[in-house]
């Protein structure tokens, strides 16, 4: 006769939690333009990145925090000043630009210079468009600055967080200047081939500029911002970056 193994009921549980909490967190939204650490690293302009690589719009932690990995180990590599992170060249102000794949009901927006608030947003509540843009004043502030990105959602307690560095003062319009003529022939260069688009369908870890046509579940798409593309996405999940044709 065959013995039955009954699990106690409370045992089962047990288990059904444990694999409740080890299911990661959904992907959301980061700050693309300029592009932040996270997109800096999505897009392979900085090496050896690590996880953040693959999920920038996934760094989520509670409010109120101040750091650029929201206190996630796997994205400490965000927290490193000393990396060498290239900083946008900006003037008097800048434009920042979310790119949300789940788009939330929103508390507000918040921008961070230190410990100085430098502006803050109000999302009343309601749920953003896949892309959202905010002009924050920098009067005051020159040099390299690392400025902190904070999407406060409405009906959760957490926070999604982006850091972006900076260059303030020299992104102004530059003076146009005379050439001086060369005393001697100059002979025209051969103007360099141009890279075709990349054609056919949608690839994940490719890199699309704006214009680029691809084809995807029988549909075809035409790039509206340049992009490395990741997993999850596709030209119809994220109109934020790929039109219908």
């Amino acid at each position: 006769m065959r013995r039955r193994v009954v699990l106690p009921l409370a045992s089962a549980g047990a288990v059904v939690a444990s694999l409740a909490v080890a299911v990661p967190a959904q992907a959301h939204g980061y700050v693309s333009g300029p592009p932040s650490r996270q997109a800096l690293c999505a897009q392979g302009r900085v090496p050896d990145c690590g996880q953040i690589r693959y999920e920038p719009q996934s760094v989520e932690g509670p409010k109120g925090l101040r750091s650029c990995s929201a206190g996630i180990g796997q994205f400490a590599v965000l927290d490193d000043d000393a990396r060498g992170w290239p900083a946008t060249p900006v003037g008097s102000s800048v434009t920042f630009t979310w790119t949300n794949t789940a788009r939330h009901a929103t508390s507000n927006w918040e921008y961070w210079i230190g410990g100085t608030r430098l502006a803050v947003v109000d999302g009343g509540g309601r749920q953003p468009d896949a892309t959202v843009s905010h002009t924050v004043n920098l009067g005051g502030w020159s040099g390299r600055q690392k400025v902190l990105a904070i999407w406060n959602i409405a009906d959760t307690a957490n926070a999604f967080y982006s850091c972006v560095d900076l260059q303030v003062g020299t992104g102004g319009t530059p003076t146009p200047t005379t050439p001086t003529p060369s005393p001697s022939p100059t002979r025209t260069p051969t103007p360099a081939p141009t890279t075709p688009a990349p054609g056919g369908t949608w690839t994940a870890g490719q890199a699309y500029r704006v214009g680029d046509q691809v084809t995807y579940g029988g549909a075809a798409y035409r790039c509206v911002q340049a992009h490395t593309a990741l997993p999850g996405w596709e030209p119809p999940n994220v109109p934020a970056l790929w039109a219908r044709l």
